[in-house]
Parts: structure tokens; C-alpha cells; sequence
């Protein structure tokens, strides 16, 4: 078969694939199960290959790629567009055939191994958190009903929860003195996890160039930084810094119409953890103006004035991202601005 470009469903366990010729004909329509896929792929002759950006994607298409293919990875909401008629898998096939080959389609990076190693270690001490947050909040919740009430904050759980469950003159029971010691020990394990993969965060931000030189700029730090190498990896794919602060989701969305530009908030688009990061720099960058240049503080400082704290602090992150862009493609340290 003379394909020159083929569209893959990914799915669990049956894919579907859709292939035209170098005059956009039909030639090839098949579903086929996951352990003959590689077998299949692998006698076709080398061709342009076209898949959505999901689960599973980055492993067929490291192995696709392995192979000679030339494939390419594409944001859903894009293929969406060329779906025709009802939607099944064999539809989805198709139009992902048909987005592949648009000259101005945008194409989302391949992972390598080493980059989801590092989101793995992101996705599972986020996990982590939340769990050790639901646990502070249920904490504080349950001995609030007994009168006892604990300020807001991880710390003051560290400080006080001992002492109150070996408190023999507050109104805990027995029962509830078992409760509250079963709460804290599930408190300290989530909270040790927790400490130890900041600790696998700092040791893959020491093994990384890029990661070090990415800690020297005013708000970003190894969490930050082996967030952006695991999500983005090589910043080159971006045509400028501002393509970079959009694929994070941190510039205005824009609902424009009859020569009349209208910007509403930031397109929250892309990676919410990696977003959620840069804004939480910025915030302490924000606390922290007096350390800055004098530049960059009344460059903040005039911003607060006019659009407020938290847009300011947003724009921020906006700056950041596209420094960042600039360091990673330069190969160069940060430059304080005088």
C-alpha cells in the first residue's frame, strides 16, 4: 500500500486506523487489535503518522517513531474540527488523517522516557497533597465539634494536634483520643511521602543543566522548573516566548469581532499544574519586590497601581515564562535588568 499519511484512534484495546495516498484517496480502513498494531505498523512503508495527544500516546509514538515513521502528536480540541457526520472511532480515524497533514496544524512535542519520569514524580506528590490537605481539613473539622479550634495551616497541626490528644482536660473521649491518634499518624505518613519527593524533585533539578539555570530566575525553583523540562522539555518547538506563556495558558483569551479586539482573562489552556506553579512564583516574587531590581520592582510596582495585585502578579508569571523561553533556547543564565 503507497500511503503517505495515516490516522490512529488510540483506545485501549482496539485502535483504528485510516490511511490515504499522496492524492488524499482512501486506501486503507482497519481496526486492529493493540498486540498487532506494532506488527502492522512496522510493514508499512514509512509514512507521515498522526495520533491525538492522550493516553498512551507518547509510548506508540516513541515506538512508531523507532521504527522510521514520521509521526506527529496533535491537541484533540484541533482534530475535533475535521470530524464529519456522527462521531465513532472510525470518524476520529479519519479526521485525525485529515488534521495530520493541514500545513498550519500545531503539533504537540513527544515525550521522552525521562520526561514522564519526572511528571510521574509531579502527578504522584500532587496526589499526595491533596490527600494530606484533606486530612488537616477533616482534622481541624472533627475537633472544632469539640470545642477545640485550630488556626489555618499545616504548622499549627505539627504544633498543636499532640498536644491536645494527650490533653486530659478537654472533652475528648477515649474513642476520639483513638480517632484523632489514627488522623495524625496518616497526617505524618502523607506528610514524610511527601517530604520525600521534594527530595527526588531537588536531586533531578541538580542532575539537569537546564534546571539549574532555569532556578536562577526570581520565582521559579526546582518544583517549577522539572515541572517545565517534563511538560515542554525542548523549548525550540516554540517560535517566541509569548507561543510558550500561551501553550501554558497564562495570556488573555480573545473574543474578537468586526475589527473590534476584545481580551477577556488568561486562556487557562495547557498544563493547570504547571500554570498553578508559576503564578504561586510569582506571588512570592510579589512579597518579595524589595529584593528585585529596581527596574523590574517599579516596573511591579506601577503595574499593582494600575490593574491590581492579581493581575499584576499574573503578568508576572506571563514575563517569567517567556525569560524562561529565552534561557532555554539561548542556553543562557538569567541577566538581571539594571
Amino acid at each position: 500500500m503507497n500511503i503517505k499519511a495515516l490516522g490512529i484512534d488510540i483506545a485501549k484495546n482496539f485502535f483504528e486506523l485510516h490511511g490515504v495516498d499522496e492524492h488524499g484517496k482512501s486506501i486503507l480502513k482497519k481496526r486492529i487489535t493493540r498486540e498487532k498494531l506494532p506488527e502492522f505498523i512496522a510493514q508499512l512503508p514509512l509514512c507521515l503518522i498522526g495520533m491525538e495527544a492522550c493516553g498512551g500516546s507518547n509510548y506508540w509514538a516513541r515506538k512508531f517513531k523507532a521504527m522510521g515513521h514520521d509521526v506527529r502528536l496533535m491537541n484533540p480540541q484541533f482534530v475535533k474540527p475535521y470530524v464529519k457526520s456522527n462521531k465513532n472511532d472510525a470518524h476520529d480515524a479519519e479526521a485525525i488523517c485529515e488534521a495530520v497533514q493541514r500545513p498550519s496544524m500545531r503539533f504537540v512535542g513527544v515525550k521522552h522516557i525521562e520526561q514522564q519520569d519526572i511528571q510521574s514524580v509531579h502527578r504522584i506528590r500532587e496526589r499526595l497533597v491533596k490527600e494530606r490537605t484533606a486530612i488537616v481539613n477533616q482534622i481541624r473539622g472533627l475537633l472544632a465539634e469539640y470545642g477545640i479550634v485550630i488556626a489555618q495551616g499545616i504548622q499549627q497541626i505539627r504544633k498543636r494536634l499532640a498536644s491536645i490528644i494527650e490533653d486530659t482536660e478537654n472533652e475528648l473521649s477515649t474513642l476520639g483520643r483513638q480517632l484523632f491518634t489514627d488522623l495524625m499518624n496518616q497526617f505524618y505518613e502523607a506528610d514524610n511521602k511527601i517530604g520525600e519527593y521534594d527530595s527526588i524533585v531537588e536531586r533531578l533539578c541538580k542532575q539537569n543543566e537546564t534546571c539549574q539555570r532555569l532556578t536562577q530566575l526570581p520565582g521559579v525553583g526546582p518544583l517549577t522548573a522539572t515541572a517545565l523540562i517534563a511538560s515542554i522539555g525542548d523549548a525550540k518547538v516554540f517560535k517566541n516566548g509569548r507561543e510558550m506563556a500561551a501553550f501554558i495558558g497564562l495570556v488573555p483569551k480573545q473574543h474578537s469581532s468586526g475589527g473590534k479586539e476584545r481580551l477577556l482573562g488568561i486562556s487557562k489552556r495547557g498544563d493547570r499544574y504547571l500554570r498553578c506553579l508559576m503564578v504561586h512564583g510569582a506571588r512570592a516574587v510579589m512579597t518579595r519586590s524589595k529584593n528585585l531590581s529596581a527596574k523590574k520592582a517599579s516596573w511591579l510596582k506601577s503595574l499593582v497601581e494600575r490593574r491590581g495585585r492579581n493581575r499584576a502578579i499574573v503578568a508576572l508569571a506571563n514575563k517569567n515564562a517567556r525569560v524562561m523561553w529565552a534561557m532555554m533556547t539561548k542556553q543562557e543564565d538569567y541577566k538581571v535588568s539594571v
